[in-house]
């Protein structure tokens, strides 16, 4: 096979992997509508939003590996959920729903729980 057809047929991924302290976050979109039920166009929710919701997807580690035995060093737990402020960190040139983010930057984090478990 010529390196110009196994070119075309392999799939190339993007590994990103958060130095210092720094996580991977991939911002959750918040239901575009209002309390009232009306449909908000996209993106106007979160214009007028203070704060975002995401997930951790990727934590800075002591090596540079997507090795699980590799320490996080973030302090932020792998795949939690997270607050911060929508102009925290920098967005992810090939996918605008990526952002990688200073620790300092997040406001909360945050755990969905039942009814019956709430305070």
């Amino acid at each position: 096979m010529s390196d110009d057809a196994e070119s075309t047929t392999s799939k190339r991924h993007r590994l990103i992997m958060p130095l210092g302290l720094r996580v991977l976050v991939n911002v959750l979109r918040t239901e575009e509508r209002t309390d009232s039920g009306l449909y908000l166009p996209a993106g106007a929710k979160e214009a007028s939003d203070d704060a975002l919701y995401g997930k951790v997807i990727e934590v800075a580690r002591d090596r540079p590996t997507t090795d699980e035995a590799s320490e996080n060093v973030s302090g932020v737990p792998l795949n939690a959920f997270v607050l911060f402020r929508k102009e925290a960190g920098v967005r992810v040139p090939w996918d605008d729903r990526l952002r990688v983010i200073d620790v300092k930057d997040i406001l909360a984090t945050v755990e969905e729980v039942d009814d019956a478990d709430a305070h």
